[in-house]
């Protein structure tokens, strides 16, 4: 009987300064691995040799790309071979944004480096900056190989000076490197086999090395944490199943966990475990693709991340300390604002405040109020929302970020440290209400379905003595007499009522609005449509109710003069309107926004 053994995987990234050779390396990985399709080595001799052009190895990678559409396995970005060990993905950087973009957003993730020098230049700014980032993203069984020993007449002394001078290098920033090794990708020196022109040099060859590598252990050991990708809801057929999608960045998951989703800290226990064309699962781990259904239906949206409620919390702000390397053409500025990728969250976030700013180069560092191009950062951000995240200290792979500047991606790294922020009073408290939610057996669905009309809380807002509560009062009357579950709150409702063991409400706003957002969040809860007034909401008050509601149940709307206000407001209604006027402009909106019907 044969037994098959699966065999182990490994991802591994070359990199190195331009021309250093890392093509050429990587050919003869394929040729000597004998990974290249049947005769294609020789058919590229062959056209080198009708060319009069002289044979390299790094022709092998341009024409397996050309053969793509024939479904050669290769690509610009990444390239497979095997040993008897194990099987090989090569993620080829071919330059820093690439090499961040696969490493940071998780497309591939390195176990271990080759790191490419040129024998002849020697150590380059690039070959120090791509050390810091191998470091910076916690990569730490790295390779050095010094190529083009040929170049150099396979000098001992001149391996030695380059061997000296990167180690001290590589030392400083904390990588001990598993190898030195002399080669010769053009020749194939020390490649696959030991070579016949270095008898000085007694160590392991680049496939030696890579065999040698020990395979990232799996961190299903680790905390549960899955990214959601999106929610999706089946209606054909009778099947009325609402599947969280994401993929797995660590732990495992199984049916009867209960999962709390973050930053929201809605809980909820699983039900199934989903797979298309798989038998049916109970658990599932690391690095799969997965949906699953929970026991009660809440509410859930792309970005958050999903934990099980009894392992390590992960932490959740709007400000947070982190290592950054810049790769954008112009400068990260201080107030300018980026978009921050993390796992599957987009947020926008500018610079606080820039600690330090490194050469990665030359580990130099000074005060600046900008980060140039190639430069690493150790800077706060703060972000237009809160998300959920682990310290690269604690989970690796959910401390990663990008840096998206006019669509590309300009920078990444590393949290470090998350930090209070103005709303982190109330979004604990949010947290545990959430957490200790009795969910009803209707769901919005339901409600929305029954009541032919979805919840939301309309914000009234404006300066003083502009008519807000006669336009607010319109509306519910408009809307109840159209047959809509409606309710206008005037703060007065609430001061004297709810909050009545607070005293002045000027020095306790904030919590005025805590409360506020309390009460409405059981009116939504309940499906109705609220109206509430406030005398000249800002775009800080918004965010503390936008903690405690559902950010997409809230419509405002500014009545006047706005030429002051910070607010985002989705409806301006000048003064001069009537209140019918106004109401009828309000409720148009909602119409527009599919929460009531439009005829």
């Amino acid at each position: 009987m044969t037994v098959n053994h699966a065999r182990e995987d490994m991802s591994i990234v070359i990199v190195g300064h331009v021309d250093h050779g890392k093509s050429t390396i990587i050919g003869h990985l394929l040729a000597d691995t004998k990974s290249l399709p049947e005769g294609k080595l020789e058919q590229v001799r062959e056209q080198c040799r009708r060319n009069a052009r002289p044979f390299e190895y790094a022709f092998l990678l341009d024409a397996l790309k050309d053969e793509q559409a024939q479904g050669i396995t290769i690509d610009s970005a990444r390239c497979f071979f095997k040993t008897k060990k194990r099987n090989y993905i090569i993620i080829d950087a071919p330059g820093h944004i690439e090499f961040l973009k696969n490493m940071v957003t998780g497309a591939s993730r390195a176990e271990a480096a080759l790191l490419v020098i040129d024998a002849s230049e020697g150590v380059q700014e690039n070959s120090r900056r791509h050390g810091y980032m191998l470091s910076m993203l916690g990569i730490r069984q790295v390779a050095v190989l010094i190529n083009k020993m040929d170049l150099i007449q396979f000098d001992e002394k001149k391996f030695t000076r380059i061997v000296e001078e990167y180690s001290d290098f590589l030392k400083k920033i904390e990588i001990t490197p598993t190898c030195f090794i002399p080669v010769s990708g053009y020749q194939g020196d020390n490649i696959a086999n030991a070579s016949k022109h270095m008898p000085w040099y007694h160590g392991p060859t680049v496939l030696d090395v890579l065999d040698g590598f020990i395979t990232e252990i799996v961190p299903e050991n680790q905390p549960f944490r899955m990214p959601v990708q999106g929610v999706y809801k089946f209606t054909r057929d009778g099947d009325s199943r609402r599947i969280v999608a994401g993929t797995v960045e660590s732990g495992k998951l199984r049916v009867g966990d209960e999962v709390v989703f973050y930053p929201s800290g809605k809980k909820s226990i699983i039900s199934s475990i989903e797979a298309f064309n798989k038998e049916k699962q109970m658990e599932v781990g690391t690095g799969y693709a997965t949906g699953f259904t929970l026991q009660e239906q809440i509410y859930v949206t792309r970005g958050e991340l999903a934990v099980i409620a009894s392992e390590l919390k992960p932490r959740v702000t709007t400000r947070i300390r982190v290592n950054l390397f810049w790769l954008g053409k112009d400068p990260m500025q201080m107030g300018k604002t980026y978009q921050l990728k993390i796992g599957t969250a987009k947020v926008g976030a500018k610079i606080a405040e820039i600690n330090r700013v490194i050469d990665a180069s030359n580990l130099n560092y000074e005060k600046k109020d900008r980060i140039e191009r190639h430069e690493v950062a150790e800077c706060i951000l703060e972000l237009d929302k809160a998300v959920a995240f682990d310290v690269s200290s604690e989970l690796a792979q959910t401390s990663r970020f990008v840096i998206v500047d006019r669509y590309e991606i300009s920078g990444g790294g590393n949290i470090q440290d998350g930090l209070d922020d103005k709303q982190s009073w109330i979004r604990d408290k949010v947290m545990l209400r959430n957490f200790k939610w009795e969910k009803s057996l209707i769901t919005d669905e339901e409600r929305a379905e029954k009541y032919n009309q979805k919840s939301v809380l309309i914000l009234i807002t404006g300066k003083k003595d502009v008519g807000k509560k006669r336009i607010a009062k319109a509306l519910e009357k408009k809307l109840f007499d159209e047959g809509k579950i409606v309710y206008f709150i005037g703060i007065g409702n609430v001061l004297y009522g709810v909050d009545a063991d607070i005293k002045g409400i000027n020095n306790h706003r904030m919590e005025h609005l805590r409360r506020l957002s309390e009460v409405s969040h059981l009116m939504l809860d309940a499906g109705a449509i609220l109206i509430v007034t406030a005398v000249d909401l800002t775009n800080e008050e918004l965010e503390l109710m936008k903690t405690t509601l559902n950010p997409e149940k809230i419509e405002t709307v500014w009545v006047g003069d706005d030429t002051d206000t910070d607010l985002a407001y989705r409806l301006y209604l000048p003064i001069g309107s009537t209140e019918e006027e106004a109401a009828g402009k309000v409720k148009g909106m909602l119409q527009e926004r599919g929460i009531i019907f439009k005829p």
